[in-house]
C-alpha cells in the first residue's frame, strides 16, 4: 500500500474516533479521553489532512472554518415547517383537547379501523433558532437551513456544524431532515460576555446572530448548543408515532433534552405545565413555554392542519414576565393604513434578558383607561415574551407627571389629521411618505406579489429620489431611473425589474393579501379566492355572500364592502390590471385527474417543483405523498439523480413517470 493511501486509512481512522469522542464528551457528556489526548489525536488528523489534501465532510476540522461567508444562499426545504397555534390558559387547552376527543370519537363511530385512544407528549419549548438538518444517504450532514417562511429558508450549513453536539455523520441509510433548536446556553453566554467588546442582550438573539453571521469565527466564539425533536421529512419508512420518531432521533446519537412526558388527560398536561414553570429559572437555557402533540401518526395525519399550523398540536406560552419603569414621553408614528399611533418611550430597563426602552399603547381611549401619563411609574410587560407592552400604572397619582396628549397634525407630514373613533388618520395617501413606503413594502411582500430583493430602504429611494407615489408607479419604472440610486448597479436594477415583472402573474390570493384590505390577513385572502375566483367577483360580493364564509365575520365582511366601494381604490386596481398584473385562481378537479385517490412517491430532484411544491400538488389533485415505494404504490415521479426508490419501483414493476410526463398528465 502507498504512503498516501497508509495516510487516508489512518484520516478515516481517527475522523471516526474523533467524532465518538465529541459525542461521549458533548452529548453524553461522559468524556472517555483527556483533552490533551485528544487535541494530540486532533493535531495528528489535521496534519495528514494537510499532507495529503483529503478531508472527509464530516471530519471535525471541518467545524470550525477560517472563513467569512459572501451571502446567504435561499434553501427550499423537503418538508414544510409548520408554526404552532398558541395556548395562553387551561381554557384553551381544555377546547383543543376536547376538539380532538370529539374528532377521535366521530371517526370511530363510522368507521371499522379504530383509531386509538389519544395520548399525547410533552415537551420543553426552547426559545432560539430552529435548525433544519438533511441528512443523505451516506449519513452524512449535506445541509442546515434557517426555517425562513418554513417553505423557503437559507442555508447556513457552515455555521451550524460550529455546534459541536451536532453531529455530522450518523449511521443511516437514507434520506431525511430533522427539525431543531439552536440555543445559547447561561454558560455559554456568561463566557461570551466576560470577553466581549460588545456584549450580547440575551440567549436567543446569541444564538440568532451567531446564525445569522457570515463570520464564522464569531459563529464559533458563541459556542452554540442544539436540541432535536423532529424529523420533518424522510424517505424511510413512515413512524407510526411520535414515541417512534424520538427513539429513532436519540437512536442516530442527536442531542435531545431529557425532559419528554406522556400524559392522557389534560389534568396531566397541567401538572407538566405546572412543573417545567417551576424549573424554568434554573435551567441553563431559556424555554417560553411547552408543546403538547398527539402521539399516534394516523390520527394526525387525518386531523391534518389549517392553513397555519397542524390541528394536532399546541404550544402553551408561559405568561409574559413584567417589571415596572418610567414613562419619558410618547411617540406618535404612521401606519400602512394612515393610523397614526403612540409608543410609549420607556426609561430603559431590563426585563427578560432584553433592555426594554419603547411599549406598545394602542390608543388614546387605552391611554385613559389605565391612567397613563408622562412621567408616571407604569407596569411593562412583554407580550409572549416578545412584544413589550405597558399594562398600566404603579402609582395612581406621580408628582409632576401630566396627561398624555393626541396629535392634531400627521407627524410625518403635517397633514391635519381626521378621527374615526378611538383612532387618529392622515388623510394624505399620496404624500405621507411612512403611508407610501409601508404600503409598497407590503405589496412587494413575500406573501403578497413577492417581489424580490424589495426592502424598506428599496421603497425609501423610490418616493424620496424617483417619487413614487402609488403601487401603479413600480410598474412604469425604468432602468435608466434605478441606476441614479445608491448602490444600484445595472445587475441589482435589472433584477428587481425583473422580480416586479415576474410578479405580475400572481395568484388571486396574494393578489388580495397585497392590497392591504383592512382586516383582511394572508389566510381571509385565500378564503376569499377559494370562495369567489375571480377579483370582479369579490368586488360585486355581497355581505351576506362574504360571512357564509367560515372565520369571516361581520367586521371584515364590512371591511371588504367598505374597501371596494372606494373610487381611488378601484382606479388603482383596474391601473395595476391596465399595467399587466393578471391575478388568477388555479382550480383542479379532483375527481377528474389520473392521480386522484392513488399513492405517490417522488425521488429526486425536480426542475419546476421544490419537494413542497409538488407535494402540495399532489395533494391538490387528491393523491396520497407517500415516502417509501411499497405494493400500494401507484406512480413514482422520477426526478434527476434518482435514488433507491427508482431502483425499488423498477423492481415492483410500478409506473415510473418523468417530470414532463408528470406534468403532460
Amino acid at each position: 500500500m502507498e504512503d498516501r493511501e497508509i495516510k487516508i486509512e489512518r484520516i478515516k481512522e481517527l475522523v471516526e474516533e474523533l467524532n465518538k469522542h465529541a459525542y461521549n464528551y458533548y452529548v453524553l457528556d461522559n468524556p472517555v479521553i483527556s483533552d490533551k489526548e485528544y487535541d494530540k489525536k486532533y493535531d495528528e488528523l489535521l496534519k495528514l489532512e494537510k499532507e495529503t489534501e483529503y478531508v472527509l465532510p464530516y471530519s471535525p476540522t471541518q467545524r470550525v472554518g477560517d472563513i467569512v461567508l459572501s451571502e446567504f444562499q435561499k434553501y427550499s426545504h423537503r418538508g414544510k415547517l409548520w408554526s404552532l397555534d398558541k395556548a395562553q390558559s387551561l381554557e384553551e387547552l381544555i377546547d383543543w383537547d376536547n376538539r380532538n376527543r370529539k374528532f377521535v370519537a366521530e371517526y370511530n363511530r363510522t368507521h371499522e379501523d379504530k383509531l386509538p385512544e389519544l395520548k399525547y407528549i410533552i415537551t420543553k419549548k426552547f426559545d432560539g433558532l430552529t435548525l433544519n438538518c438533511t441528512y443523505d444517504e451516506e449519513g452524512v450532514l449535506v445541509r442546515a437551513a434557517t426555517r425562513g417562511t418554513g417553505t423557503v429558508g437559507e442555508d447556513i450549513t457552515a455555521q451550524a456544524k460550529t455546534i459541536k453536539t451536532l453531529p455530522l455523520k450518523i449511521d443511516n441509510d437514507y434520506l431525511f431532515e430533522i427539525h431543531g433548536e439552536a440555543i445559547m446556553t447561561k454558560k455559554a453566554f456568561d463566557e461570551y460576555n466576560s470577553m466581549a467588546e460588545v456584549p450580547l442582550k440575551n440567549l436567543r438573539n446569541g444564538a440568532a446572530g451567531a446564525l445569522r453571521n457570515l463570520n464564522l469565527k464569531e459563529t464559533a466564539r458563541r459556542n452554540l448548543s442544539a436540541f432535536f425533536y423532529d424529523i420533518g421529512y424522510t424517505e424511510g419508512e413512515p413512524f407510526e408515532s411520535y414515541s417512534e420518531m424520538l427513539n429513532f432521533i436519540r437512536e442516530k446519537g442527536f442531542p435531545m433534552d431529557d425532559y419528554i412526558k406522556s400524559c392522557s388527560t389534560v389534568e396531566e398536561i397541567e401538572e407538566e405545565i405546572k412543573y417545567i414553570k417551576s424549573i424554568r429559572n434554573d435551567l441553563d437555557y431559556d424555554i417560553d413555554g411547552a408543546v403538547i402533540v398527539i402521539d399516534d401518526t394516523r390520527t394526525r395525519e387525518l386531523l391534518g392542519y389549517t392553513v397555519k399550523f397542524p390541528r394536532w398540536a399546541i404550544a402553551f406560552k408561559f405568561e409574559a414576565q413584567e417589571t415596572t419603569t418610567k414613562l419619558l414621553g410618547v411617540e406618535w408614528n404612521v401606519g400602512r393604513s394612515g393610523r397614526v399611533s403612540p409608543t410609549a418611550l420607556l426609561e430603559p430597563v431590563e426585563l427578560a434578558g432584553v433592555t426594554v426602552k419603547r411599549a406598545t399603547l394602542n390608543n388614546m381611549d387605552d391611554i385613559k383607561r389605565k391612567g397613563v401619563k408622562i412621567g408616571s411609574q407604569v407596569f411593562v410587560r412583554r407580550s409572549n415574551d416578545v412584544i413589550p407592552e405597558i399594562m398600566g400604572v404603579a402609582l395612581e397619582t406621580v408628582k409632576g407627571s401630566r396627561e398624555i396628549e393626541a396629535p392634531k397634525y400627521c407627524p410625518a407630514c403635517g397633514s391635519e389629521l381626521i378621527q374615526e373613533g378611538v383612532h387618529y388618520f392622515c388623510d394624505n395617501t399620496l404624500s405621507c411618505k411612512p403611508q407610501m413606503v409601508k404600503s409598497i413594502v407590503h405589496f412587494g411582500s413575500r406573501e403578497a406579489m413577492n417581489i424580490e430583493g424589495f426592502s424598506e430602504k428599496t421603497a425609501e429611494m423610490l418616493f424620496e429620489k424617483l417619487d413614487i407615489k402609488s403601487i401603479a408607479d413600480l410598474y412604469r419604472l425604468k432602468k435608466e431611473e434605478l441606476l441614479t440610486l445608491e448602490k444600484f448597479g445595472d445587475k441589482k436594477a435589472q433584477n428587481l425589474l425583473d422580480a416586479i415583472e415576474k410578479s405580475k402573474d400572481c395568484d388571486l390570493s396574494s393578489f388580495i393579501f397585497a392590497l392591504g384590505i383592512p382586516n383582511v390577513g394572508k389566510k381571509t385572502a385565500t378564503d376569499l379566492a377559494k370562495r369567489f375566483k375571480t377579483l370582479e367577483n369579490l368586488q360585486k360580493a355581497s355581505f351576506e355572500e362574504l360571512t357564509s364564509i367560515q372565520d369571516i365575520g361581520d367586521i371584515v365582511a364590512q371591511s371588504i364592502i367598505e374597501y371596494f366601494k372606494e373610487e381611488k381604490i378601484i382606479n388603482s386596481i383596474n391601473e395595476l390590471l391596465s399595467l399587466g398584473v393578471k391575478p388568477h385562481f388555479e382550480e383542479v378537479a379532483v375527481s377528474n385527474n389520473p392521480f386522484a385517490g392513488k399513492t405517490v412517491v417522488v425521488t429526486g430532484s425536480l426542475e419546476g417543483y421544490s419537494r413542497t411544491e409538488i407535494k402540495e400538488k399532489l395533494q391538490l389533485l387528491g393523491a396520497k405523498v407517500s415516502g417509501s415505494v411499497s405494493r400500494k404504490t401507484d406512480y413514482v415521479i422520477a426526478g434527476k439523480d434518482p435514488g433507491s426508490k427508482y431502483d425499488k419501483a423498477l423492481e415492483l414493476g410500478i409506473k415510473i413517470l418523468s417530470e414532463e410526463e408528470f406534468n403532460s398528465m
